[in-house]
């Protein structure tokens, strides 16, 4: 198989611009070149940037990325590593959701301090907003 960029590029339906991406940092090979100096690419090529799309649509960053290839290059050695990896990024996830939560109280206390009949300058959001201040964590705390 010889794909050029364009052609993996909607195969693998992602932007010319991230293959290339992939390309400059290692975790995409280089492809070879037609006579016309065109890249050309093979069905490794296509499974691999595949393989880094799933991960990065898993949220991980590309030196997470860069550790699964590495591990998926030599399929001999334990899984044990990868293993901590992905119980690392769980446990990231679930700090965001925490996080997110905390936020959605945070809003929704802000929410409760205004009915919606009232002049703007009466508004509880707004004056809930002016007199809070941020905690070290960045969330929102009231001034004392």
């Amino acid at each position: 198989m010889n794909l050029q960029i364009g052609e993996l590029a909607k195969r693998a339906a992602c932007p010319v611009v991230t293959i290339r991406y992939y390309e400059r940092e290692g975790l995409l090979p280089q492809a070879r070149r037609s006579q016309g100096n065109f890249r050309l690419y093979g069905e490794a090529h296509v499974e691999r940037l595949q393989f880094i799309l799933r991960c990065r649509s898993l949220d991980m960053p590309l030196s997470d990325v860069r550790t699964l290839l590495s591990y998926r290059d030599r399929p001999a050695q334990d899984c044990g590593e990868v293993n901590l990896l992905l119980d690392e990024r769980i446990r990231e996830v679930k700090s965001r959701i925490d996080a997110l939560r905390e936020l959605e109280h945070q809003l929704a206390d802000l929410r409760d301090a205004c009915s919606g009949a009232r002049p703007v300058e009466a508004c509880g959001i707004l004056q809930g907003l002016s007199g809070c201040a941020c905690d070290a964590r960045g969330a929102i705390a009231p001034v004392e």
